[in-house]
């Protein structure tokens, strides 16, 4: 399977929204049915996750840039979130945490990615 970005929507109670993922495991453009579905699911949105199959374990300049736009277009800013194989960051209210116990759609969305997680060390 190759690797691609993948953005997911997610609602109240953890529900996945909506779905849409690029060709490229680097990069995943804009696009309008995104936006679209942004707009009709603002009122239920919670989470804009997506992933890095590649790495890095953060916001690119790009993710910022689109942050910003989706929080200013929705009036409020919801928790953005990246997966990446070694682990998932979020940002919530301005602020970037390592996130220690996962949500249960972010083994799909690493799957769906084509990307492999780090062992985790067990406790």
């Amino acid at each position: 399977m190759s690797k691609q970005e993948v953005c997911l929507l997610i609602g109240r109670d953890e529900t996945v929204l909506w779905c849409d993922a690029s060709d490229s495991p680097v990069l995943l453009p804009d696009s309008r049915a995104r936006w679209e579905a942004i707009w009709r699911w603002r009122n239920e949105l919670v989470e804009v996750a997506h992933s890095h199959p590649d790495g890095p374990l953060g916001f690119s300049t790009e993710d910022e840039t689109t942050m910003a736009a989706l929080t200013l277009a929705l009036g409020r800013a919801p928790r953005f979130s990246v997966v990446a194989p070694d682990g998932m960051v979020a940002r919530v209210e301005g602020r970037d945490t390592r996130v220690s116990e996962e949500p249960w759609w972010t083994e799909p969305l690493r799957e769906v990615s084509g990307m492999r997680q780090v062992p985790r060390a067990h406790a």
